[in-house]
């Protein structure tokens, strides 16, 4: 099997599938915010690594349903892994009260730029 180099949008991408089960992949576009262009490249992409499956949408005949494999998943926990490792590592000088107000500051700054 051909390794891929993971861009954050795999990542994204499998965390969705994960939290949200199967979609479309104009669903996960959307949802991952993966431009409709690059959203075929990154499910082709994730496919030939064995992380997803697309097949037909039995409900829609020009759609395809991406699903997480069991494959994915584990990918998904190593990554999981290694991002909260990263993060431990940036945060470490923090209090976990500090951790908690930064936590929240960001997202106060993220939903500021939301679009809609």
């Amino acid at each position: 099997m051909i390794r891929i180099s993971l861009k954050r949008y795999h990542y994204r991408i499998l965390a969705a599938l994960h939290e949200f089960g199967p979609a479309s992949q104009a669903q996960l576009g959307r949802r991952c915010r993966v431009d409709r262009s690059d959203i075929v490249a990154a499910v082709n992409a994730l496919v030939a690594e064995g992380f997803v499956d697309r097949s037909p949408d039995p409900g829609h005949g020009r759609r395809n349903r991406v699903t997480l494999t069991e494959d994915g998943l584990r990918q998904l926990r190593r990554m999981d892994e290694l991002l909260d490792r990263a993060q431990d590592d940036l945060l470490a000088p923090l209090s976990a009260e500090d951790r908690r107000t930064l936590t929240r500051l960001l997202g106060q700054v993220l939903a500021h730029h939301e679009p809609g």
